[in-house]
C-alpha cells in the first residue's frame, strides 16, 4: 500500500506527546554528559600539552593532530544533534495529519478523522450513492427519515439504460431475490390497435434489459450494501435544516429516533431526500409543475398480453400504464390530468376508474381491473416535474428528485439518478481532500454540464411524450396523437430509434428532437395526402406549431447551450484542483519528512 498524507487535524493523542517529552529529556541529560566529558577531555589534552612542552618530548605537529582529532569530535556530535532536531521537528509538523492507505485496488481508507460526506436521505439516489463513495474509501454518514421498507406506486421500472449504471456502480445483485421482472420493450394501444417496441438490447449482454419490482424492495436491497461496508454509518432521523457559516454549508441539522435534536459536519453534504424536499429551497430555484397524478391499483394473477414489456393504453383524457412487478402482480397507473383528484374515501375514484377507464383497458385484463377496483387498495400520486436550476454552495450538492424530476410516463427517473451518481463519483474519484469548499463547489459545476445528455434526453422525452399522449379537443393535437402512435408502428428505425432514447441506450438530445419533429411531419404528410385541402393544410400547420410549443419550452428549461453544445460550457473542461488532491509518497519518503 501506498502512503498519502492529507490535511487533517492537529490534535493528537497525549501518550505520543509524553513519550516524546520523556524522549527529548533523557537527550538533554546525554548530551550535558558528553559535554561534561569533552571538557574534560579537553582539559586533560591540555595538562597533557602542558607536560609534554615542559619536557620538550613533543613538536607542533602532534599538537595539530590533538586539536584536529577534538574539534572533528565536536563537529560530528553537532551534525548528529542537529540531525535528531529535524526528526523531531518533522514528528511535531506530522502531529495533526490525518493518514490515509490507499490499497493496491485504488480505494482511500481513512484511519483517523470524521465524516467525508454527509447524505441526507437513502432512497433508490441516497443509497446507491451511499454504497458508491463508500467503494471508494469514504466515511460517509447517511441520514434517512424512515428506514422501514418503503411502499410506493412509482420508481418500480428500470429501464436498460439504468440497468446498465447499476451494472457500472456495482449494484447490479440489487435486483436480484427480489421477484424482478425482466422488461423488454413496450405495447401501445390505441382504439383497439396495437404495436409492440422492443428495447434494441441485440448488441449488449443478455443478462441487459429493463426490470420492474417493487420500488421497496429495491430499496431495502441497496440499503443493505450500503450498510455493510464499515465505512458507512445508516441512521434513521429526520433532518431539519442544513449548518450554514459564511456561505458555506458545513453540515446538518437532524433529529434522532429519540427525538434528540444532533448535528452533524462533513466537508461535503449531499441532499438526497426525494420529490418532497423541504431543503432544496436553499441549494436551487424549484419550479416544481404539478401536471397530473397517478392512480395506483395493482392487478393480481393477471396475464398481460406482451409478457415481459410495458403497456400503454392511450386513453381518453390521458394515458394508462401496466407492468409486471413480480411474477404475480401488475402495476396498474391511471393518469389523471389536473392537481384534483376524485375522492377515495366516498366511493367517488372507484366509480371514475369504472365507469371512465375500465371501458378502455385491453380486453385481456378488463376483468382482473374491475377485481383490483373492488379490493379497494387505491392510492394516489402526484406526478411532479421541475428542471434542473442549480444554486452552486460550497459544501453542498442536490441528487435525484431533490435536484431533478419529469414526469413519470417514460419510467426514466432512476435512469437519470444513476447516471448522476455515475457522473459525481469520476469526478470525486480524483480527490482526496474535500474540505477547500469553495474550490470544490468551483469544480463540481462540471457535474451540471456532464450530466446533460442522459438527463435532458430523458426529461425532454418525458415532457413532450405526455403532452403528446394526452387527448385534446384540439384536432391539430389529436392529429399528432395519431401521428405518433403511427410513425412507431412503422418499425424498423422509427421505432428503435424513439425506444432506444426512452430506454436511456442512446442518449443524444438532438436525436431526439430530429424524432420528434419527423412525427410532426409525418402527421403533415399524412393530412395532406391524397388531397391537401386549405383546411388539412391549415391544421398540418397548427400541428407543427403545436409540436414547436411543446417541445422548445422543455429544451430551453433544460438548457439550449448545455443540452446540445456542452463542449462549449467552459466548466465541460474543469480539471481536478490540484490543492485537493493526495501526494503520493513512499514509506521511505516519510523518514525525510
Amino acid at each position: 500500500s501506498r502512503v498519502l498524507l492529507i490535511k487533517g487535524d492537529r490534535r493528537k493523542a497525549q501518550p505520543a506527546r509524553v513519550e516524546r517529552e520523556h524522549r527529548a529529556g533523557r537527550e538533554r541529560e546525554c548530551v550535558g554528559l558528553i559535554r561534561v566529558r569533552i571538557l574534560v577531555l579537553w582539559c586533560s589534552c591540555l595538562r597533557e600539552l602542558a607536560w609534554l612542552r615542559i619536557w620538550n618530548m613533543v613538536d607542533q605537529y602532534a599538537l595539530g593532530l590533538i586539536l584536529a582529532s577534538v574539534l572533528g569530535f565536536v563537529v560530528l556530535y553537532n551534525l548528529m544533534a542537529k540531525k535528531n532536531r529535524i526528526r523531531v521537528s518533522s514528528e511535531a509538523r506530522t502531529e495533526g495529519v490525518q493518514t490515509v492507505i490507499t490499497t493496491t485496488n485504488g480505494e482511500c481508507r481513512s484511519i483517523e478523522g470524521d465524516v467525508d460526506v454527509i447524505i441526507v436521505g437513502a432512497g433508490v439516489a441516497g443509497s446507491a450513492l451511499a454504497h458508491t463513495l463508500g467503494k471508494d474509501g469514504r466515511k460517509v454518514h447517511v441520514i434517512e427519515r424512515d428506514l422501514s421498507e418503503p411502499d410506493r406506486i412509482v420508481g418500480e421500472l428500470l429501464q436498460p439504460g439504468g440497468y446498465l449504471k447499476l451494472v457500472e456502480l456495482g449494484l447490479q445483485d440489487s435486483v436480484e431475490d427480489i421477484d424482478a421482472q425482466r422488461v423488454f420493450g413496450y405495447a401501445l394501444f390505441k382504439d383497439g390497435k396495437n404495436t409492440r417496441l422492443s428495447y434494441p438490447l441485440e448488441k449488449f449482454h443478455s443478462d441487459v434489459s429493463g426490470r420492474s419490482f417493487h420500488n421497496g424492495r429495491f430499496i431495502q436491497r441497496m440499503r443493505e450494501k450500503a450498510a455493510s461496508l464499515p465505512n458507512i454509518r445508516l441512521e434513521q432521523g429526520t433532518v431539519t435544516s442544513l449548518l450554514e457559516e459564511n456561505g458555506t454549508i458545513k453540515g446538518v441539522q437532524y433529529k434522532t429516533k429519540d427525538g434528540k435534536e444532533l448535528a452533524a459536519h462533513a466537508p461535503l453534504t449531499i441532499v438526497c431526500d426525494g420529490c418532497f424536499s423541504n431543503l432544496r429551497r436553499s441549494l436551487c430555484n424549484p419550479q416544481v409543475d404539478v401536471p397530473s397524478s397517478f392512480v395506483g391499483l395493482v392487478l393480481e394473477n393477471c396475464e398481460l398480453p406482451y409478457a415481459n414489456h410495458g403497456h400503454v393504453v392511450l386513453a381518453d383524457p390521458s394515458p394508462i400504464l401496466f407492468y409486471p412487478i413480480s411474477s404475480t402482480e401488475v402495476r396498474c397507473l391511471v393518469d389523471v390530468p389536473g392537481q384534483k383528484v376524485p375522492s377515495i374515501s366516498n366511493g367517488e375514484m372507484a366509480k371514475y376508474l369504472k365507469t371512465m377507464v375500465a371501458p378502455q383497458v385491453p380486453p385481456e385484463i378488463y376483468d382482473s381491473f374491475v377485481a383490483a377496483v373492488d379490493r379497494g387498495n387505491i392510492r394516489t400520486m402526484p406526478n411532479r416535474s421541475m428542471p434542473a436550476a442549480p444554486q452552486p454552495t460550497p459544501g453542498a450538492l442536490l441528487m435525484g428528485d431533490a435536484f431533478n424530476m419529469r414526469h413519470p410516463l417514460t419510467g426514466g427517473g432512476m435512469t437519470v439518478a444513476l447516471s448522476d451518481i455515475v457522473v459525481l463519483r469520476d469526478l470525486l474519484r480524483p480527490l482526496r481532500d474535500l474540505n477547500d469548499a469553495p474550490t470544490l463547489c468551483k469544480y463540481l459545476e462540471s457535474f451540471y454540464t456532464l450530466r446533460k445528455p442522459v438527463a435532458s434526453t430523458i426529461n425532454t422525452l418525458a415532457g413532450a411524450l405526455y403532452k403528446v399522449f394526452c387527448a385534446s379537443p384540439d384536432r391539430a393535437r389529436n392529429e399528432m396523437r395519431q401521428a405518433c402512435f403511427d410513425y412507431l408502428s412503422l418499425g424498423g428505425v422509427f421505432s428503435t430509434g424513439p425506444v432506444s432514447l426512452l430506454s436511456g441506450l442512446n442518449p443524444r438530445p438532438l436525436s431526439l428532437v430530429l424524432h420528434f419533429f419527423a412525427v410532426a411531419v409525418y402527421g403533415v404528410g399524412r393530412l395532406l395526402v391524397p388531397f391537401p385541402s386549405p383546411s388539412r393544410m391549415w391544421i398540418g400547420a397548427r400541428l407543427i406549431s403545436g409540436a414547436s410549443a411543446i417541445i422548445f419550452p422543455i429544451i430551453k428549461a433544460e438548457g439550449v447551450r448545455q443540452m446540445f453544445f456542452p463542449a462549449t460550457v467552459p466548466a465541460y473542461y474543469r480539471a481536478p484542483p490540484v490543492n485537493c488532491q493526495a501526494r503520493s509518497l513512499k514509506p521511505d519518503a516519510l523518514k525525510g519528512l
